[in-house]
Formats: C-alpha cells, structure tokens, sequence
C-alpha cells in the first residue's frame, strides 16, 4: 500500500528538539505514541523528506500506511512527539500539492537550524534502521529496542547502536597572505568544484593528527595553529564532520595528490566572494555543508 500524505501539511511548532532519551525506554513507547492524535510523522525516503516553502512537512500518524521502521526522534517545545517514518526506496509516495521530496544536502542549508538538525537526525537513524538489521556478530535479526534507538540480538545477546564516524574537514589559510586559502578540487566531483579537505579519523589518531595527516596526504602541505570551528552531522552515510582552520607552513609545498584531489588552488577572498554570490565560474560547496560554512565565515572576517 503505497504511502499518502494530507493536502495540507503540518510544520514544526518552533523550539529546539528535545531528543527525550529517557522515554526510549518506556514498554511500548511506538505503539503508544502512535494513538496520540497530536504525534507528528517525519517521513525518510532514502535521504529525503518531503519539503515546502523550505520547511519541513510533517504529517500525522494517519497517513502514514507503509512504514518499513518507526522511531521517536524527540518532543516539540510544545510537547508533542515527533516520531520517524522510514519507506522503503521503491514505495510508490505522494506529497501535498507545492511540496518536493528533497534531500539533506540539497536543503540542509534552507532549513531553520531547528529543522536542519531534525533532518540529519533522521537521515541518519533512517539509514541506520535500513542498513543494520542483522546482528554483525553472528547474522542473526536483530529486534529493535529503545524507541528505534538501538537493536537488540536475540541470539547472542549483543547490543547494537547506531554508528557515527569521525572526520575532519578544513580550510587552509596561507603562511604568507591571510587573505588566501587553499581548496582542492575532488576526482569525485569531475574536478569542477572546489571545496576543504577532509577525511576520516584513523583507529589510534587524535583529531589533530588526523587534521595533519590529510592535508599532507591530499595537498601537500604541512599545518600549523590548527583550531576546532564546529561540528557538524553528515549522515553520508554516517559522518560526524568535524570543522578546523589551520595554516600553511609554506604555500609553495601545495600539490595535488592526483588521486582523490585533482587540483589544488590558493583562492584571494576577491575571488571567493564572488563565487559565493554566484558571480565567478568557480563552484564551492553547497550551502547545507559545513565546509561552506568555513569559507563563508573565513570571507566575512568571522574566523
């Protein structure tokens, strides 16, 4: 039975999202919830969630008909629940009139932050509900516990959570001329947008190490005054990206690795300003993403 929401969509009542970790272990939280008439439905197909006016729809429990997973990602400042609907990727899915199916990363950036966290919260635990049915132990299907929070395996007793990953994204300023950064351009991305360097944290390396280890490896280049901006969840598939600014030693040793980076560039902020306004042929990372945030507060003084 394919999945339909009402004509009119519901939105979220303002205020921060109160995750309420200590109701995901009340018996029967998701069924319970599911006979309020005031719970709202985030619906997660694939990495989307159904958008309007760059606002996220919510719906109410009626609507939704095809769930694959449930959970209860928190309570509105109001004290409604809000509760996590995955559909499965080839469900047939209507929205309202005027709303789009869009994903984290291309919306990310137009949400409210309050929204914006509750889409990476989802698309996160979304995937994570899709992708770790099974006990990785011993294979056996796992029985969800704590509101959709965890997998329990009935077999050989493990506890299961859902994983994120460490890695470190940053922006290279230059030893020589504070009004240049370094970015690279990614093999991934066909070598036309340019953007911070980033990678994951190795088992044993602190996140400093991290910070210096890849940017040697992808451009080149040693690091000094390395500094933590900020976080960021970037469940793709499940990052926890962690932003730095740091400074070249010498601008002269940046060098592509060839690889995973094409091409690195030492950028004026002339240059970056008007790629920010869409004024320059040079493409830089979407604005849902971190690393658009470190070149933006960079080019407007605030680092």
């Amino acid at each position: 039975m394919p999945l339909s929401v009402p004509t009119v969509p519901g939105s979220w009542p303002g205020g921060a999202l109160d995750r309420a970790g200590a109701e995901r272990d009340v018996d029967g939280l998701l069924d319970a919830l599911r006979e309020v008439s005031d719970t709202a439905v985030l619906v997660i197909h694939g990495d989307a969630a159904p958008v309007v006016d760059a606002r996220l729809v919510l719906v109410p429990v009626s609507a939704v008909t095809d769930a694959r997973e449930w959970a209860f990602l928190g309570r509105a400042s109001n004290g409604s629940a809000l509760l996590l609907a995955v559909v499965d990727e080839g469900a047939a899915v209507e929205v309202p009139g005027g709303a789009r199916w869009a994903p984290l990363r291309a919306v990310g950036g137009d949400l409210s932050a309050d929204e914006a966290e509750i889409l990476g919260t989802a698309v996160a635990l979304a995937g994570w509900l899709r992708d770790a049915a099974f006990c990785p132990a011993c294979g056996t299907a796992t029985v969800l516990r704590q509101g959709g929070w965890s997998r329990h395996c009935p077999r050989c007793g493990r506890e299961h959570f859902p994983r994120t990953d460490p890695a470190v994204i940053v922006l290279v300023s230059s030893a020589d001329d504070p009004d240049r950064i370094l970015l690279g351009a990614n093999a991934a991305w066909g070598g036309s947008r340019y953007s911070c360097f980033a990678g994951f944290a190795e088992a044993g390396e602190s996140l400093e190490d991290t910070v210096a280890r890849e940017i040697c490896e992808e451009a080149g280049v040693r690091l000094g005054d390395i500094r933590y901006r900020g976080s960021q969840v970037w469940p793709y598939p499940r990052s926890l990206m962690l932003g730095f600014r740091a400074t070249a030693l010498s601008d002269d040793e940046a060098r592509a690795d060839g690889e995973e980076i094409v091409e690195v560039r030492w950028f004026d902020r002339a240059e970056i300003g008007a790629a920010l306004r869409g004024e320059s042929a040079i493409q830089l990372p979407g604005t849902a993403s971190i690393a658009h945030r470190l070149i933006d507060d960079w080019y407007r003084g605030l680092m």
